[in-house]
């Protein structure tokens, strides 16, 4: 019993953190604004760990990967603890075990990309019919335009409607698919 709390604790507090670094960095990565309350929680919640790695970890291009490469970090540890705690040992083959844990880690973000991809494409299409000039907008729309913007030159919108959110729900949840078949598979090493 005492196990499936930790267990539980550990998933639900480093999962969330995980998700928050994840948001930092697509925030950051397609420019979103920072001046609204959602990007004032994400960089108030991260700011203790991403500003000091970052002079461990310099971005590149644009990209903020100190953000990520904790995220990635904190998804193998937390799946290395979880792995601990169902009363595994690592064993000899330590080296290919962390690979195996860092393989999955990553998996794992990809997971968590789709499924905030999926949660932010769902906010945006409601607020854009509830009310399009919320404070919290402009955020959803830069975070969704470069994924419905394929969508919306293949599919016009139908009497004012734009269709566009439905197809890319639809292409996530195709892309989660192989996604959780190919997550299984690598955790089967294990």
């Amino acid at each position: 019993m005492f196990s499936q709390i930790l267990r539980f604790l550990l998933d639900t507090v480093l999962g969330f953190f995980v998700f928050v670094l994840l948001a930092r960095f697509y925030l950051q990565l397609l420019r979103a604004p920072f001046r609204n309350p959602l990007g004032q929680f994400v960089t108030a919640l991260t700011n203790w760990l991403v500003l000091p790695a970052r002079r461990l970890i310099p971005g590149m291009f644009g990209l903020d990967l100190a953000s990520f490469l904790l995220a990635w970090l904190i998804e193998g540890l937390l799946l290395f603890l979880l792995y601990l705690l169902k009363g595994e040992s690592p064993g000899s083959g330590s080296g290919v075990l962390a690979g195996v844990f860092f393989s999955v880690a990553l998996l794992e973000l990809a997971r968590f990309s789709l499924y905030l991809l999926i949660g932010v494409i769902l906010i945006q299409a409601v607020i854009s019919w509830v009310n399009p000039y919320a404070p919290l907008a402009p955020l959803f729309n830069a975070l969704t335009a470069p994924f419905l913007r394929p969508f919306r030159r293949l599919v016009p919108p139908i009497g004012n409607v734009d269709l566009s959110p439905l197809f890319a729900l639809v292409a996530a949840q195709l892309l989660l698919i192989p996604l959780e078949y190919l997550t299984r598979s690598v955790a089967q090493l294990l």
